[in-house]
């Protein structure tokens, strides 16, 4: 009887019977599974017409024996927000999937010793062969230094370039907050105020400057300001606040679309028609954009994108090959129901 050991799903074909079917080695059919650049069109497209006829499953645990690889990609993360979570992993998968490789997602603290010492051990417990970081554990201080001595390889997700990863694929949120100021103001609005995120964290930062610096180049401060944490109550608060000033403003930008979400649901409760009286516009560009009512004006960041695209360079790394270039779209405003031209 054959050995089914290579083909766990019911194939009874082993990689031996596909060299033996081809007539060459072992070592060059798993090179053909391997995608090796070491066989040439014409055996490599013979081997894969065999592996096709004869139902040739390999066993993904002996390939990672034989390779010294465990074919798991890991995702860190400190980010509560789901539906960023859910695209981001998404991109992840669909690219890991499509190359052999699964993911492996793992929370971590911000603390930046404890989160170092934390990834670390992760990688050590998973045997992951390399990590996609996610912002805001790609700008903790230390984490890709480590990851370096370590020899593991990693690509970061970042509003700014940060040294020390193999790659990092960029958000450049400065400029699409900016986008957002100047869109305000083009609809006429003067006070304006802002729900900002976390204050130590990168992306919190750039969104900030991006959006002041546009307004202070018009001509115009915030009216008021909050920091929030990124969560849908920190909102909610932030409005409260704002919208209870003897002169309120016309328009809030939250820098992301959960604390937008609280901002609307304080407009709601407290009688205020959005856009008619108040516009506002998120950060984001999730599925919750679309499904509060009205829907909301935001940037569109394109998570699934950036992720598949760091995913592609991280197997090509571990993988030794030639480094896919390639640069995500855009971020971009997308005009919804929650903004309007100022109040006169």
């Amino acid at each position: 009887m054959r050995s089914t050991k290579d083909s766990p799903q019911g194939s009874d074909s082993t990689i031996a019977d596909v060299a033996a079917a081809v007539g060459v080695s072992i070592r060059t059919v798993s090179r053909v599974l391997n995608q090796s650049p070491k066989v040439n069109a014409e055996t490599r497209e013979r081997v894969q017409k065999a592996i096709a006829a004869l139902n040739f499953r390999p066993s993904m645990r002996a390939r990672a024996f034989a390779m010294g690889r465990s074919f798991l990609i890991g995702m860190v993360h400190n980010d509560r927000n789901a539906l960023v979570l859910d695209a981001v992993q998404r991109g992840i998968v669909g690219e890991a999937g499509r190359r052999g490789y699964e993911l492996v997602v793992h929370p971590t603290p911000m603390d930046a010793a404890a989160s170092v010492e934390d990834v670390l051990q992760f990688v050590r417990r998973s045997r992951t062969d390399g990590l996609v970081v996610l912002p805001p554990v790609s700008g903790i201080a230390g984490l890709p230094e480590a990851l370096a001595r370590e020899h593991i390889p990693a690509v970061a997700l970042s509003a700014l370039p940060i040294t020390g990863y193999a790659d990092v694929i960029l958000s450049p949120e400065r400029e699409a907050a900016a986008q957002v100021a100047r869109y305000l103001l083009d609809l006429g609005h003067r006070r304006i105020a802002m729900v900002g995120g976390p204050a130590n964290a990168i992306s919190a930062q750039e969104r900030r400057a991006g959006f002041v610096e546009a307004l202070a180049a018009a001509g115009v401060t915030l009216l008021d300001e909050a920091e929030g944490d990124y969560g849908f109550q920190s909102g909610l608060a932030a409005a409260e606040r704002f919208l209870s000033l003897p002169t309120a403003p016309t328009a809030i930008f939250a820098a992301n679309d959960v604390m937008a979400a609280g901002v609307l649901k304080c407009a709601g409760i407290k009688g205020i028609a959005v856009p008619q009286s108040l516009s506002v516009v998120g950060f984001d560009g999730s599925l919750l954009s679309h499904v509060v009512s009205p829907a909301l004006t935001t940037i569109w960041r394109p998570f699934g994108d950036m992720a598949r695209i760091a995913t592609q360079q991280l197997i090509d790394r571990i993988e030794g090959q030639t480094v896919t270039a390639e640069l995500p779209p855009p971020l971009r405003l997308v005009e919804a129901e929650s903004s309007g031209p100022a109040p006169a």
